[in-house]
């Protein structure tokens, strides 16, 4: 850190310290660090690949077209991700006692393997299959998915990854969980989100309402910087995260 973003830094922590919950509410922009690219803007997957193969109504219509894509980028590419810094160090206030939970929008599953336990996936995730006949859950990891599409052992029908495809509702128990913390919370520490996906766009939003103070963490300012944020820390995941943790170990 450099003298002059101490006092930034200090202020978060600060706002930490005072709070009765504290919450992490992440997005894509914490994993790219791992390897893992946005999916909008400048260089993200939809400026690649047409996002139609994740359109619920397509993926029933056209299961293997749907299912090609899906090994290539969420299996093949994304499988090979590991947690960075910013993972490791939500994981590591969580353990300390300055983090009570996190709020994830992405699906990769960097949060667990980094350690944090207490996990809510807003948007599902890739860990895991669901058969759409069926409703069987299996795990990723213990499928073939070289022969595609992949189908229920129990009855044959086509496996979906457990994530929330276009078209499809945010899973109910994520929303409940995920809503019962902004009630719960004193602080949010949002981080890597650009504040653009809707319905979990409105979570920073609405826990600013009820009077949550929000410091938020990202390269470039979001839809929540101007409006919401009350501490706004302009730096890479990693780096911030370093930081900030530097300065929480400090106080215990």
């Amino acid at each position: 850190m450099t003298p002059s973003n101490t006092k930034i830094y200090e202020q978060a922590a600060q706002i930490l310290r005072a709070s009765r919950r504290n919450i992490a509410f992440t997005g894509a922009g914490i994993s790219v660090a791992s390897g893992i690219p946005p999916f909008r803007g400048e260089g993200g997957l939809w400026s690649k690949h047409n996002p139609i193969f994740l359109d619920i109504e397509y993926f029933h219509k056209y299961p293997l077209d749907s299912w090609k894509k899906i090994k290539e980028i969420f299996y093949d590419f994304f499988g090979k991700a590991a947690p960075n810094e910013a993972h490791r160090k939500l994981a590591d206030l969580e353990s300390r006692g300055w983090l009570d939970g996190i709020i994830t929008q992405n699906i990769d599953n960097l949060h667990q393997a980094a350690g944090s336990r207490s996990v809510i996936e807003f948007h599902g995730t890739s860990q895991t299959l669901i058969c759409t006949r069926c409703g069987a859950h299996l795990q990723a990891s213990s499928l073939d998915l070289e022969n595609l599409p992949p189908r229920c052992k129990d009855c044959d029908g086509v496996l979906k990854p457990d994530f929330v495809f276009f078209g499809e509702p945010i899973p109910k128990d994520a929303h409940n969980n995920s809503f019962a913390e902004v009630e719960r919370a004193g602080a949010f520490l949002v981080i890597g989100t650009t504040g653009e996906i809707m319905p979990a766009s409105i979570i920073p939003i609405i826990a600013k309402n009820n009077g949550v103070k929000i410091i938020e963490i990202n390269i470039n300012p979001s839809k929540y910087t101007n409006d919401i944020t009350d501490v706004f820390i302009q730096e890479k995941a990693s780096v911030a995260m370093g930081a900030l943790s530097e300065i929480l170990s400090s106080s215990r």
